[in-house]
């Protein structure tokens, strides 16, 4: 089955900025104080659940996955870039690297003590986010969590550039209670909402989510 064009974009399109990607996206301790709040209480929320290892879904070059490792949490990082990958590897490597695509992870059934989805899924098309939270589902412990965090908005975007370098990816913004019903949608029980407006870093909203697979 060939594989999706929108896949095939985002993958060739971070292996051309993944150099510039480092050097202009800040580390997490410059992250806003809520962003760094939720990204600690999901910490906290995995560590004392024990449930698994945590995948951080789209890590890029795993700055926000040593993050989490940071507080205590058994994490590992998946990308579609292997540009990425081997930028996440030489910075951090002490921690596990793969390949792969949020579509189809190459994780078991109910492995999982939590996901982590940290601005990696607005170049996925709307259609394909009820596969890609559902995957979610499969490979979530019951009574892990997933934290989601993105822009929002109503808003499909055709970039040319991207970090100063050529792209061929789009982005797709939606409305964080559309996000919230599609997760609902795939199984998984939200249990909290935050929507920022824009403010320093962040010119448009953003938003973060929680959700939590159920125990039979």
């Amino acid at each position: 089955m060939a594989e999706p064009s929108f896949l095939t974009a985002v993958r060739a399109s971070y292996d051309t900025v993944a150099a510039a990607y480092v050097e202009r996206i800040p580390p997490p301790a410059a992250l806003d104080p809520v962003s760094r709040a939720m990204l600690a209480a999901f910490a906290e929320l995995a560590r004392t659940a024990g449930l698994g290892p945590v995948a951080d879904v789209g890590c890029g070059p795993g700055r926000i996955t040593a993050h989490l490792a940071g507080l205590g949490v058994p994490a590992f990082g998946v990308d579609l870039s292997p540009k990425m990958i081997e930028l996440a590897r030489q910075a951090h490597p002490g921690l596990r690297f793969a390949e792969g695509s949020m579509t189809a992870l190459e994780t078991g059934d109910d492995e999982l003590g939590g996901i982590l989805a940290w601005y990696s899924t607005h170049h996925t098309p709307p259609e394909w986010l009820p596969r890609v939270f559902a995957e979610f589902r499969r490979v979530l412990a019951p009574g892990a969590h997933l934290l989601w965090g993105d822009y929002v908005g109503d808003e499909r975007l055709r970039p040319t550039q991207g970090y100063g370098r050529p792209v061929s990816y789009e982005s797709y913004l939606l409305p964080l209670d559309r996000v919230a019903g599609l997760l609902e949608q795939a199984g998984l029980v939200v249990t909290a909402k935050l929507e920022q407006e824009p403010g320093g870093r962040a010119n448009r909203p953003h938003a973060c989510l929680l959700a939590r697979k159920p125990v039979p």
